[in-house]
């Protein structure tokens, strides 16, 4: 059978999916479009596609049985509960939310469902080296991961669209729930420590150190650099009581010339991590036409964006800063039974530059 889905939001990362879609993965097809542009949206549907006024339209539409969310932050809320009160799956690209308050009030209603329908889109679980520095973290042969080291390197952002705050409240995101899926571990603390900054970044918070502390006592070591001028640089090393596991350099070709022995580095995100978006959503596109979801879940969002919270609050205090997560409901894989999540620790709006990973 063929999965009807409909795609909410269509810039950069919205038009991706929406090939990705239609020209990469079978047994799907884009029936229905909507963003606030309707002009674009009408310009990058796949033809025949309906084209919705509204997101609430699309969602409840009957031709449309999964959604995708890559619509702004602030709009996520509203659409995955619209989502969740229709019965239908949904794909949302982070942030889940931008508030942990917004978070609680989605876990609540999915809950109260009964059934997981939201996968959170936190792609590096997809890519192919991270599952196997995970496939090796859990086979036990190096003993009890103690540290993490985690870099995040990007040749430049967008600027005047990319904040001082936005290392912590978009990036490190990514970082944080690989950490959490690697350590199968929770956040308790956060630090953030920032050093001399790059003349790159004009008045940018730029690079940052994040160390993010444990449960189980390992430490998480987060270097975040927006503006290194030479490519998109993503490197993990676990530090275990017999030994280290570490992701390999991408692309692996290595390039020997008159210039010397040398590495390619990607050049963005999409090169990246390309394959993982791809994997990313066969998972969910066999889930979702199950009515279902997998992959990173309510549960994984919500806890990002305490870490961000954390993150925010840290580098104004330059304290240790902790992390207060209510129970984790039994449909998310673990705790006791919760139907009503409440207690929402402090709030803080965010959002990101269309595309910006």
């Amino acid at each position: 059978m063929t999965l009807r889905v409909g795609v909410i939001g269509t810039g950069m990362i919205g038009q991706d999916h929406i090939r990705r879609l239609t020209q990469v993965l079978s047994a799907v097809e884009v029936v229905a479009v909507s963003d606030i542009d309707g002009a674009r949206a009408a310009a990058v549907a796949p033809e025949g596609a309906e084209i919705f006024a509204t997101a609430g339209d699309l969602i409840r539409s009957e031709t449309v049985e999964a959604v995708v969310i890559c619509s702004w932050g602030p709009a996520h809320e509203e659409q995955l509960l619209d989502c969740i009160a229709a019965g239908k799956p949904v794909f949302c690209e982070k942030p889940l939310v931008t508030t942990a308050a917004a978070a609680l009030r989605v876990m609540e209603a999915e809950v109260a469902f009964g059934r997981r329908l939201v996968q959170v889109g936190f792609m590096r679980r997809f890519d192919a080296d991270y599952r196997r520095l995970k496939a090796t973290l859990d086979a036990g042969i190096l003993g009890a991961p103690l540290m993490f080291h985690s870099t995040h390197r990007n040749a430049a952002v967008p600027e005047g669209l990319y904040t001082s705050e936005m290392p912590l409240n978009d990036t490190l995101v990514h970082d944080a729930d690989i950490s959490r899926w690697l350590l199968k571990d929770e956040v308790t603390g956060v630090e953030v420590r920032v050093p001399r900054r790059s003349r790159r970044g004009n008045d940018l918070r730029d690079p940052v150190m994040v160390l993010l502390h444990m449960g189980s006592g390992a430490l998480v070591d987060v270097e975040i650099s927006v503006n290194i001028t030479y490519g998109y640089d993503i490197r993990g090393e676990v530090s275990c009581e017999e030994g280290t596991a570490s992701l390999p350099l991408r692309p692996a070709t290595v390039i020997r010339d008159i210039h010397g022995v040398r590495h390619m580095v990607p050049a963005d995100w999409r090169e990246r991590f390309i394959e993982a978006y791809d994997q990313e959503f066969r998972e969910w596109t066999a889930a979702a036409g199950q009515g279902t979801a997998t992959g990173p879940s309510t549960w994984d969002g919500y806890a990002a964006t305490l870490v961000a919270d954390a993150a925010l609050r840290a580098v104004e205090t330059g304290a240790l800063e902790p992390v207060r997560m209510c129970e984790r409901p039994s449909l998310y894989a673990g705790g006791r039974t919760v139907t009503n999540v409440s207690g929402a620790p402090r709030q803080s709006k965010r959002q990101r530059p269309e595309g910006f990973k």
